[in-house]
């Protein structure tokens, strides 16, 4: 980078307060909270260990990033499936779910797939992506599908349904026995109408039971993230409140792959398109800073992060995975490429003690940020 960004020697806790998006804001406070900036690229292989993962690493990350179509076993059960067992974890633990979708279609399909089919993403994930190949118009797409479903949940619908026979407050005073001693109904006494023919609401007839329909629309206070499991919902991280209902969306503006094909018009059209939609748009996954702007205040998460194995000190070798990956140190990703999360994969996930090495990542991240912001 030519210039460094105010952004960039500005500390989490500040940048939280010049946030435009709620998740952001939230993001932030969660980071200096939890002395943590590590996403956990949770790409394993089953349901079982997917929620093994999370309950390990929570503690030591602050974004936990899924691809819910690699996991068999995934029960999509809004409820009580795994989104929803997910979303428990992440409240224990205090960290975000970021599904890395990687959208990328016409708007109205990528609406469905975000809100809609199997997996429902919207109603467990804090965080998704696109990749903008497909045009602007489809991160408008999104925004519009995510405010939709704020609006929808942000109310509970309260429904009460009475049916019963009519009461005799509902009908006139005037009363006579019958044959039998005893008292009729005044409909009773004229074939089942008042004296003028007509029933209570003026119309002929007879009335035999009233139902009754009543609904309100309740506010709900927080998220509503599957929150009807039984066993641990209620615990919650301390130190902060639940993360706001808005959905955040990160633009895939650069990747870490050997031969990527996204140039620079590319990139520079996703910090564009950010700009315009800055109440969805958090930020980028990117591989350095793109605030440029006075006013840019992106989140900017990186994958290819690796250490080097335990001995050989923060800058040494780290080698690629022989199928394209690339990979930095979290020094040379946070300090010279001025990113703020670091995205880890199988760096912790392959560990021999994935929590051990999960907090190794945290301690070495949060260092190469207290050094950029000179702290």
């Amino acid at each position: 980078m030519s210039t460094r960004h105010p952004t960039l020697a500005t500390p989490f806790a500040e940048r939280a307060n010049q946030a435009t998006h709620p998740l952001t804001n939230y993001l932030f406070r969660l980071m200096e909270l939890k002395r943590s900036n590590l996403c956990l690229s949770a790409d394993v292989q089953s349901a079982r260990q997917l929620l093994d993962l999370a309950e390990k690493a929570g503690p030591a990350i602050v974004v936990f990033k899924t691809h819910y179509d690699l996991i068999s076993g995934w029960d999509y059960n809004p409820q009580i499936g795994t989104g929803a067992k997910l979303a428990v974890l992440a409240r224990k633990h205090g960290f975000l779910i970021f599904e890395d979708r990687k959208f990328v279609d016409i708007g109205k399909t990528v609406q469905m797939q975000y809100t809609a089919g199997t997996a429902r993403i919207i109603e467990w994930a804090h965080i998704t992506n696109a990749n903008i190949d497909a045009g602007k118009d489809m991160v408008r797409a999104l925004a519009e599908a995510a405010a939709k479903w704020k609006e929808r949940i942000n109310y509970e619908v309260k429904t009460s349904v009475t049916v019963g026979t009519p009461v005799s407050e509902h009908f006139d005073d005037a009363e006579e026995p019958s044959e039998d001693g005893r008292r009729l109904d005044p409909r009773e006494q004229n074939g089942g109408f008042y004296r003028d023919g007509r029933d209570a609401d003026g119309r002929k007839g007879s009335i035999v039971s009233i139902t009754t329909v009543t609904q309100s629309f309740e506010p709900v206070d927080s998220p509503r993230l599957s929150k009807n499991m039984t066993e641990g919902d209620e615990v919650l991280f301390p130190g902060i409140e639940e993360p706001p209902s808005d959905r955040g969306l990160l633009l895939l503006a650069q990747m870490s792959s050997r031969g990527c094909l996204m140039t620079k018009e590319y990139t520079q059209a996703c910090v564009e398109v950010a700009r315009e939609h800055k109440s969805f748009v958090m930020g980028f996954v990117s591989q350095e800073s793109l605030n440029t702007e006075p006013e840019d205040n992106f989140i900017h998460m990186t994958p290819g992060c690796k250490l080097p194995p335990q001995g050989e000190g923060e800058n040494g070798h780290v080698e690629g995975d022989g199928l394209g990956q690339q990979y930095n140190t979290p020094s040379k990703l946070i300090n010279v490429c001025g990113v703020d999360i670091v995205i880890v994969g199988r760096g912790i996930t392959t560990a021999m003690d994935p929590q051990k090495e999960a907090e190794r990542y945290q301690r070495e991240a949060w260092r190469a940020y207290l050094r950029r912001v000179g702290q």
